[in-house]
Order: C-alpha cells, then structure tokens, then sequence
C-alpha cells in the first residue's frame, strides 16, 4: 500500500516500488481519502489496494485485497477495467449496488494509473452517484407528458366545438349556446391549469425563503371560509371554523390562503353531500419534528374516504384518486401538490389522514415562531 511515499507490500506480496517512484504516488492515499465519492485503487493484480472510507460504507470492508472481478460481477463496468489494464485507456461504465429494496445507480471513472515503467498500470475507480439526477429527469419528462396530455384535452374538445359551431351548428342557435357554454368550461379549465403551473413555478423558485411576516392564521382561515361559504352553500355543505381567537405565526399570507383554499374546496367537493367540513387550529406547546411551539391546522369532512393505497401518493403532480370525477369538478390534479410546496416552504409538515367510509382528515403543522436558523 502507498502511504507518505513509502513502501509497503500488498496483501498478495506484491508491492508498489515502480508505482511509487511516480510522482503521484505519494499522494495517491491522501487524494483518495480526500474524495466525498466511493473511490478505491485495485493493484497492478487487480486486487482492492485502497479503498476510502465511503467506499466502505457501500460496499463494506471485506473488498479489502480482493479481486474486481469478485467485488463488482457487472460485465458493463468489469470490460472498462480489463480495457484500463490491458491498453491503458480510461473509460466509464454505469454500476449499479444493490441494498435490499433500494438499487442505486453509479457511474463509474475508471483510470488507469502508469508509471512508464511497469507494463501494467494500478486502476483507480471513482464512483458517482447518479440516481437522484435520473430520477429528476425521469420526473420532468413525466411532467412534460402530463401537461402536454392536461392541456391537449381541453383544446381536442375546443377544437371540435369550433368545428361544430362552423358547421352543423352553424345555423343552430340553441346547439349554438350549448357548445360556448362547454367551450368557456374547458378554456376555464386550462386557464387554471395554467395558473396552478406557474403557481408551482413560483413555490419552487421561492422554496429556500423562509417567511418571516407574521400573521394572523385565524383571521385568513376566516376570511377563507367566508369566500368559500356561498360555494359550500350549493353543495349542502356547512364549513365550521374552531380554534383560538388569534394565531399569529410567521407566514406568507398570500400562500397560506391558498393552502387553506384549496383544501377546504377539496373537502366540500369530495366530502359528503349534504355534510359538514371541520376547520380546527389547535396550539401545539411543542412539536418535536419542528423543534418548537406550532400550529396544527385541520380539514375534516366526512365523506367515503380515500383508499389507503392511495394516499402516499396524493401530493404527486397530476395524481388523481378518482380521474373522471376530478376532472367534472374542473379540478387539475395540482391542487395538494402546491400545498405540499407550501408548507414545505414553511418548514412546516403535512400529514393527509383517510379511511374509506370514514372521511378525510388534512393535517398542516406550521412553526408559530420564527426559528433562529
């Protein structure tokens, strides 16, 4: 092994004593060492030489002084590695480690080391993590398909009313008003869309700012409540507000109306009709997950509930438990997933509660003091 330049022999007997006459040797172990990355350095036999301390971590230690071949099976990064030793051609490979349920994707630089005086180089492989840049990929071609397949609904429809409207019913002044009625229902609808597109657009270039104005949560819950109540009133619904008569808390007041909008028009369009929405604030003296003293806000109705396979996934971007009906209530499937933003901006945490045949419960836990750090 190398170590400050000097000597020492491989657990096979080799030693480094061409390897270390290079000039970069003596820092071969520090530059390893040095890496946040998986990285290990295989002898001019192939076998584990020196691996750093996440690379460990990953593989474990029992990779120490053993072979490639033995350590890493996957034919795509082992040709690199025989191509680095054989020609002394770097080269990259994707290599993915498995840990239970979880596979993790790394690419993989594989270096060949040479000294200009032994035939076969030592191999240094460094290992980068790429799943989570994958994975954002991955989400933003779902998001392109899913806005593109929102918006192309509502124009089809669109189109084919105009089509209508300069033919058949051209003359038609009853067909006439009926298809402008269903054309200023889809472009509302994309309208909304939208809006909710370049809400999260807003949320997401905004998310490390940390609202700092305090205000007041009763009086925007109230004032909420009371734009939504004429609304709540055709559907049979009564929305019922409880909680102290103040609850200051820092916050943006704009965002948290929004929050409180959009869940209270999800309880009275999927809750039970005729029926009742709970809107509850309650003190909390300390919540551990935030640190401090909060506020838990709650939105209650007591309607069918939502299937339990459902509910990890409701603050998903376009994810809808029932499509059809989302869609009838002008719904975008972007409702919860701004709430999400939302309160994530506020450091604050959102728990969604449901049981079929029991209704739904939305819990929004907001620091209601401005943190230190």
């Amino acid at each position: 092994m190398v170590s400050n330049g000097q000597n020492r022999p491989n657990q096979d007997g080799t030693d480094m004593r061409h390897f270390t006459h290079a000039p970069i040797a003596p820092f071969v172990d520090q530059m390893i060492e040095a890496l946040s990355e998986p990285a290990l350095l295989l002898d001019r036999n192939g076998r584990v030489l020196k691996a750093n301390e996440i690379s460990y971590e990953w593989f474990g230690r029992w990779i120490d002084g053993q072979s490639y071949v033995s350590v890493f099976r996957q034919p795509d990064l082992l040709s690199p590695v025989e191509d680095a030793y054989l020609h002394q051609r770097s080269g990259r490979a994707r290599f993915t480690h498995s840990s239970g349920a979880v596979d993790t994707l790394f690419e993989v630089t594989v270096s060949p080391l040479v000294d200009g005086v032994s035939p076969r180089p030592v191999v240094m492989l460094v290992f980068r993590d790429v799943s989570a840049a994958l994975e954002e990929e991955s989400m933003r071609r779902d998001f392109v398909a899913n806005v593109s397949h929102e918006l192309k609904t509502p124009l089809t429809a669109v189109m084919g009313f105009i089509e209508t409207l300069q033919g058949p019913a051209r003359q038609d002044p009853k067909a006439q008003s009926r298809f402008l009625g269903l054309m200023a229902q889809e472009t509302s609808r994309m309208n909304r869309l939208v809006s909710d597109l370049l809400a999260l657009s807003r949320l997401e270039g905004s998310a490390r700012q940390r609202p700092r104005n305090v205000v007041d949560l009763m009086a925007l819950l109230g004032e909420t409540v009371d734009a939504l109540g004429p609304l709540a009133e055709q559907d049979g619904v009564d929305i019922v507000l409880t909680g102290p008569d103040a609850a200051p808390a820092p916050a943006d007041a704009d965002q948290l109306v929004q929050v409180a909008t959009n869940l209270i028009e999800n309880a009275v369009k999927y809750g039970a009709q005729p029926g009742q929405v709970h809107v509850t604030v309650e003190r909390l003296g300390r919540e551990p997950v935030l640190k401090g003293p909060a506020w838990l806000l709650t939105v209650r109705d007591d309607g069918g509930g939502i299937p339990a396979e459902h509910l990890p996934r409701l603050t998903e971007r376009f994810y809808r438990v029932d499509t059809g009906r989302s869609r009838s209530e002008g719904g975008t499937g972007l409702g919860l997933a701004i709430v999400k933003h939302i309160v994530n901006r506020h450091r604050g945490r959102l728990r969604i509660e449901s049981k079929e045949g029991r209704g739904t419960a939305v819990h929004v836990t907001l620091p209601a003091t401005i943190p230190d750090a």
